[in-house]
């Protein structure tokens, strides 16, 4: 285990109960930041894709477009309304 890591849980071990939240919530902000860096890093340093389209892939694109176009879609709080039931 690092150095940083065993300072990190000896601070840990002295924080006051109430305390424990904040630093819950700041840790995991921080990991998912970190996690969210370096999938955009990744993203970015992707090759481009150079597979051609199919007809198949045309077509969903077209049928999105105009779904879209007449506002067909719906919202992402109203999908997440749907699946949570």
């Amino acid at each position: 285990m690092s150095v940083a890591k065993e300072r990190l849980r000896k601070l840990i071990d002295l924080l006051p109960e109430e305390e424990e939240g904040k630093v819950l919530d700041f840790l995991e902000r921080l990991t998912k930041e970190d996690v969210r860096r370096k999938m955009a890093q990744s993203i970015a340093n992707a090759p481009e894709d150079d597979e051609p389209l199919s007809e198949e892939d045309l077509e969903a694109i077209r049928q999105g477009r105009e779904e879209a176009a007449k506002r067909l879609g719906m919202s992402t709080e109203e999908l997440l309304r749907r699946l949570r039931g």
